[in-house]
């Protein structure tokens, strides 16, 4: 059966169009290309439609946003109709992978917890059931920080503040005098020898 096809050319598109994400459009893409099957559209995938599509779900694992922003609808119109898709179809199999995977793995941690909450070594069945406990549905042993904030009014600030200011502007007058010891004035470098006393300088200066 031909279908016929009537487009509209000459349809103007607005200035900003908000990036589609990369599963979305391919989900579009494949749907449509699906339903062109039908009517004899060719979506046998070859090697570089399996390349391109691992390459753009590659991309979209590492970084989504980015990899939907640069897959514009020009560059979606070239890609061939088998490659968006196996995109949508990578797209659609990782997202459901991650959920399974997440869920497969939380059922396993607590099954085995459950089994290590009967083992005879006291110490092992207390830390399983410690665990059970600390699983967010149970919530039995979550950890809660307590946080105190003591809110103290304007008035009682600006007190503070004016008394730490008064302090350092008045210092307190109660320090102690310097205590005066009375002796005999000593020369400390004749003391220790660093020089020599004048007459021993002018004894040795006659001698020569």
């Amino acid at each position: 059966m031909t279908v016929m096809l009537d487009p509209e050319i000459g349809v103007p598109l607005p200035p900003n169009i908000p990036y589609i994400d990369l599963r979305e459009r391919a989900a579009a893409a494949c749907a449509t290309a699906i339903l062109l099957s039908e009517h004899g559209l060719d979506i046998e995938p070859n090697r570089e439609d399996k390349d391109v599509a691992a390459s753009l779900t590659l991309q979209y694992a590492q970084d989504p946003e980015n990899t939907s922003k640069q897959v514009t609808s020009k560059k979606a119109a070239k890609l061939t109709p088998a490659s968006l898709i196996l995109t949508d179809s990578i797209l659609q199999e990782f997202g459901h992978s991650v959920a399974e995977s997440s869920a497969q793995i939380r059922y396993l941690v607590t099954n085995k917890l459950l089994l290590e909450s009967e083992n005879p070594d006291a110490k092992i069945r207390i830390r399983a059931l410690e665990l059970l406990g600390k699983i967010s549905d149970v919530g039995l042993f979550s950890e809660k920080s307590e946080v105190t904030i003591t809110h103290q009014s304007t008035d009682d600030l600006r007190a503070k503040l004016r008394q730490k200011l008064e302090k350092l502007v008045n210092p307190p007058s109660d320090i102690a005098e310097a205590v005066i010891i009375d002796g005999d004035i000593i020369d400390v470098d004749v003391e220790l020898g660093l020089s020599q006393p004048e007459e021993a300088l002018k004894v040795e200066y006659d001698d020569e």
